[in-house]
């Protein structure tokens, strides 16, 4: 029997990516076979319009040879808000018990992609990332949103649309240092970046960081403040 990641609000199942499944997988084949194709040809390819040299996200490649892709489904057009609610917060829950592969290392390629392969209101994942997104960052774990015709621009070149997926989802990972970016707005955000990533700053100290850091992205643009970048979240922002 494959194995899989229960959610205990929702009851949602997610399973490995490199798990067929017997017939009953909680992923339908033809979505989890829509989702491989974009990753192999899309995602861990180079792309013109990208800004840079690399694949489009140069995590995708490594997370798929080591199985750490977990996908699961809600296969309602209409899923109650609620439910959908249900379904993140077993995300933000699950997500750091998946196993790591080849150790502990690994676990930064780990993702949780929560795929709504029937959704025609996208409007619901930019409602569900918007309503949660403070949570993940609080956890060290980023929240992104993808779907068909997303508008989110690329950071080194604005007219690349990197969240432009051919299914709508919401994917967790956990936060890189390369996320600067993304968490410079808010001072919360920002503390939970600095916390992460430099545990040992008092928090005093870390307090007069973060105000400085996030007065100075009101006048620099993240693309100038952040030298690296992957411009994919995955695939989350």
């Amino acid at each position: 029997m494959s194995e899989r990641v229960v959610g205990p609000r929702s009851g949602l199942q997610w399973v490995s990516l490199g798990d067929n499944g017997p017939s009953g997988c909680p992923v339908a084949r033809s979505t989890a076979a829509v989702f491989r194709s974009w990753a192999d040809r899309y995602l861990t390819q180079p792309c013109a319009d990208l800004g840079r040299d690399g694949p489009v996200c140069p995590y995708v490649r490594p997370s798929m040879r080591r199985d750490l892709l977990w996908l699961g489904q809600v296969p309602d057009a209409h899923p109650h808000r609620r439910w959908v609610r249900a379904v993140i917060e077993d995300a933000l829950e699950k997500y750091p018990e998946l196993p790591t592969g080849n150790g502990s290392s690994s676990s930064v390629l780990r993702a949780l992609i929560t795929i709504f392969p029937k959704l025609d209101d996208y409007s619901l994942i930019d409602d569900m990332h918007a309503e949660f997104k403070s949570s993940f960052v609080e956890r060290g774990f980023m929240l992104g949103q993808f779907y068909p015709g997303c508008d989110q621009p690329g950071l080194w070149n604005k007219n690349f649309r990197p969240l432009d997926a051919p299914l709508p989802m919401l994917v967790v990972r956990t936060m890189m240092t390369t996320d600067f970016p993304f968490l410079v707005d808010k001072p919360e955000w920002m503390d939970a970046y600095v916390r992460k990533f430099a545990p040992m700053i008092p928090a005093h100290v870390r307090a007069v960081v973060v105000r400085r850091l996030t007065t100075r992205a009101e006048t620099v643009p993240a693309y100038q403040v952040q030298p690296e970048d992957s411009d994919c979240s995955s695939p989350g922002r």
